[in-house]
């Protein structure tokens, strides 16, 4: 055998499996998250029966904030992180219009009649409730909101309450610093400075190995310069959502890690923002299942970037 057809041999090798690789990455990726005409709609305090058309990111502003709350099953936590919020909001006394979303994420504990009830209590509050047809993950149900909210700025809360809805005002003023006059800009909350505190310490040995874990791989995958990828609260502009959210693919968990990469890739400055954080129980996340399932997602999104597969691409914004 010549030196020639070695050589011509190991190409086609390297090609097959190239094409394997690919093959797979195709074949793992996830598919298209598809919005049925039902999720376009949300009931409220004014309108419990009948469904009304939900306000679209690409519109005007019609808010100064929009709260984005991803519920799946939270019928039990929902009541206390509503309550706390909407005493903040209201203790500004008309400072700043709003509107909560609550993404009903495909629950069976009847999260969705609860956050209507919570509609109701909260009169002076407009309660957004959607329900999405089936679960899609905390990714999906964020980027469902997210696409479909009416504020000049945009958080995402989480429903259990573990993070203070009064460091919303320090998120704020840094948006305010990064993003002027409604520019394009990312402000993460930060549970950084926690890491040797008994908020963490007191956590299972195997969330920490996963904490610990998750960072080594994020330096590898590109957001290593944030130091919290997983907290959240993170508050967006509307010209920043604009861009980041119609690119977003990943629905599960980890998507926080595809938004900062994406806000990456447009060159969308982003801020990290120390904030005070309480473990609450009744996390649905398993700890052995999501660590492979990180694995997987990070790998995936990095491949699917670095391919050209997913890419964000700049657009004309309308509320420049």
């Amino acid at each position: 055998m010549d030196q020639s057809t070695v050589v011509y041999g190991l190409v086609i090798l390297l090609l097959a499996v190239l094409l394997l690789l690919y093959t797979g990455l195709v074949l793992w990726s996830p598919d298209a998250i598809i919005t049925h005409d039902s999720e376009r709609k949300y009931l409220s305090r004014s309108s419990p029966t009948k469904p009304l058309p939900l306000t679209r990111l690409d519109d005007p502003s019609t808010v100064d904030l929009t709260i984005v709350v991803p519920a799946y099953n939270e019928t039990e936590r929902l009541p206390d992180m509503m309550a706390a919020t909407i005493k903040h909001l209201d203790s500004l006394k008309g400072k700043r219009s709003y509107e909560i979303i609550v993404v009903d994420d495909g629950s069976s504990d009847g999260t969705s009649k609860t956050a209507l009830g919570l509609a109701q209590k909260y009169a002076n509050s407009d309660i957004k409730v959607v329900t999405l047809e089936k679960n899609v993950g905390k990714g999906g149900a964020v980027r469902h909101g997210m696409l479909h909210s009416g504020g000049e700025r945009l958080l995402m809360a989480d429903a259990d309450g573990a993070s203070r809805i009064e460091d919303l005002e320090e998120l704020w003023k840094a948006m305010d610093t990064i993003a002027p006059n409604n520019a394009p800009g990312v402000v993460v909350g930060s549970r950084a400075h926690l890491v040797k505190t008994e908020a963490v310490v007191k956590r299972s040995l195997l969330r920490n190995i996963l904490m610990y874990g998750l960072h080594t791989i994020l330096r590898i995958v590109g957001v290593g310069h944030i130091r919290d990828t997983q907290c959240g609260f993170k508050l967006f502009s509307r010209s920043a959502a604009q861009q980041i959210f119609p690119a977003q693919h990943l629905p599960t968990w980890i998507f926080d890690v595809e938004l900062l990469l994406l806000a990456k890739q447009l060159r969308i400055p982003v801020a990290e923002v120390p904030i005070e954080w309480h473990e609450v129980a009744g996390s649905k996340l398993n700890v052995v299942t999501a660590s492979v399932q990180m694995l997987r997602d990070l790998l995936i999104v990095r491949a699917n970037h670095l391919l050209g597969r997913w890419k964000a691409t700049p657009v004309k914004l309308k509320s420049d």
